[in-house]
């Protein structure tokens, strides 16, 4: 099942009588968040309304109690990683919460703050949908609480990241209002038959810039959910998975790949849905400057 937030608010599942997005039907459900439906257990009733998917206006799929972010997990992009001048390593395991403020959906823009940064990043990542609450269990039982997956693009500051990481952290680079596109629904889990055989692609303007598959983690899904489970699980959480290989920081000149207004993003991710979403100017979001970062 394709689970949707549309309109202002409304939750639907997407149903499809032919290949074309445009063909699908929206059936309402009677629940008022995707987060309440996992809090549910899925227990819901339609309302009995039907619309047409092309008539409607998605939403980021759930607004999450708890984001938690993880970092090194794919081997290719640990490797290249490593090529960059950290002052401090990216180990697998670390984990940070996202910012659920930052949070947009399908089609809505990231507004490039200039005055913040100059390095604006991509990172395509799938991204975890619990199902419920839990806490102290193991990967034999995480299975359980994955109820589904979206899709990620983990925009990152890289200069104000490169600041965090002389003290070995990040988060200020990542929780930026706008950078956190999720969408374009979330896809129950069992229509996913192995999370760990899935193609993932980022284009920007139709470029392929990164390209990777969810078989090249160093720790599998259940055995991740498991790690952070001490944390606390809420129903409707999102854990995510970690970035391919291919973003703009480890390119030899990363400001021919860094994100400017104008760019057209595709995050996609096989059998999960693409995530498409456009970068502004700040001004042409707001209508003034951009403003400039406050120092300590």
């Amino acid at each position: 099942m394709k689970l949707i937030t549309f309109d202002e608010g409304r939750v639907g599942r997407l149903e499809f009588d032919s290949d074309s997005l445009e063909e699908g039907t929206v059936i309402e459900l009677d629940v008022p968040s995707t987060r309440e439906y996992f809090e549910r257990g899925g227990k819901v009733t339609e309302t009995g309304e039907r619309l047409q998917y092309a008539d409607v206006r998605l939403r980021a799929p759930i607004q999450p109690k708890k984001f938690f972010h993880t970092a090194g997990n794919f081997a290719d992009h640990h490797r290249e990683l490593q090529a960059v001048d950290w002052s401090h390593p990216v180990h697998k395991g670390i984990v940070f919460f996202q910012n659920v403020d930052a949070i947009i959906g399908p089609d809505d823009a990231i507004v490039y703050p200039e005055g913040l940064t100059k390095e604006l990043d991509y990172e395509l990542e799938l991204a975890i949908i619990i199902g419920k609450a839990g806490k102290f269990f193991g990967p034999d039982e995480a299975v359980d609480y994955i109820a589904g997956f979206t899709v990620f693009n983990d925009i990152t500051a890289r200069d104000i990241q490169r600041k965090e990481m002389e003290s070995g952290v990040f988060s200020f680079s990542k929780g930026i209002d706008t950078f956190c596109p999720i969408g374009p629904w979330i896809v129950t889990a069992d229509e996913v038959p192995d999370m760990h055989e899935l193609p993932m692609q980022l284009r920007v303007n139709g470029e392929v810039r990164q390209q990777g598959n969810t078989n090249q983690t160093r720790i599998r899904f259940p055995h991740l959910v498991a790690y952070h489970s001490p944390q606390i699980y809420s129903a409707g959480d999102i854990i995510t998975t970690g970035t391919i290989s291919g973003v703009a920081a480890v390119q030899p000149n990363p400001f021919d790949f860094y994100l400017q207004p104008g760019d057209q993003i595709e995050a996609e991710i096989t059998g999960v849905g693409v995530l498409k979403n456009h970068v502004v100017s700040w001004e042409e979001a707001h209508g003034t400057p951009a403003p400039q970062r406050v120092d300590w």
